[in-house]
């Protein structure tokens, strides 16, 4: 049996869609975020030494990483199921996005959550004005620019073909899907790209990643 050991507003919202497209039976044993420092609890550490979600176990084999579940999950029991063929174009665009998401796009948001800590943290009066200046000046020269600049190579990569691997939903858009999601979230992705927002509401109205929202519960990220 598949096990996924699921963090709350994670990545891991991710493996349980692929298991639902998938068609697949698991079992999910839940872990919360502490809520003051958002990490994820100590519990995860017992799974894996690095104590970070996603991570699951299957008939004693564990894998981490988002994309590294997905190849293993695609690998054992797609049987051809949400990769393109070997040897296509599409096949290439697969690979390059199921690694772009976490290599290239998660950076800068999560460059935008720290900063934006930082900005809105307690700190001493005198402390305050400084880290804020700081956190402002980094953001306007480098982060923010990153993300407009990733947001429109996307918006343009969408222009090519319905789906980020070709003109077939796969894999590589379930793994895009969280680096979009926090665009949404708090990285300025709104209707001025409209092809990322039209995409949005398409993997939204997908039934398998309405049957992981309600086999993972509430997830934040949405909101």
């Amino acid at each position: 049996m598949i096990v996924v050991h699921h963090l709350n507003n994670s990545r891991s919202q991710r493996v349980l869609w692929l298991l639902e497209e998938l068609g697949l039976e698991y079992e999910i044993v839940r872990y919360q975020r502490d809520p003051k420092t958002m990490l994820a609890p100590p519990e995860l550490k017992k799974i894996h030494p690095l104590g970070k979600s996603p991570v699951i176990s299957d008939n004693g084999i564990v894998v981490a990483e988002s994309g590294a579940i997905a190849e293993y999950l695609i690998d054992t029991y797609g049987n051809g199921r949400l990769i393109p063929p070997a040897g296509t174009e599409e096949r290439r665009r697969w690979t390059y996005f199921l690694h772009y998401a976490e290599g290239s796009a998660m950076a800068p948001l999560l460059m935008k959550l720290i900063f934006d800590r930082v900005e809105s943290s307690p700190a001493p009066f005198f402390v305050k004005p400084i880290a804020r200046a700081i956190a402002g000046k980094v953001k306007g020269s480098y982060i923010l620019p990153q993300i407009a600049m990733h947001l429109d190579y996307l918006e343009g990569e969408l222009g090519k073909s319905e789906w980020f691997a070709g003109n077939d939903f796969t894999a590589a858009d379930i793994q895009m899907s969280f680096p979009l999601e926090a665009a949404s979230a708090r990285g300025g992705l709104d209707a001025s790209r409209p092809k990322l927002a039209a995409y949005l509401k398409r993997i939204h109205s997908r039934p398998a990643f309405q049957r992981a929202l309600e086999r993972g519960g509430p997830y934040e990220l949405l909101k």
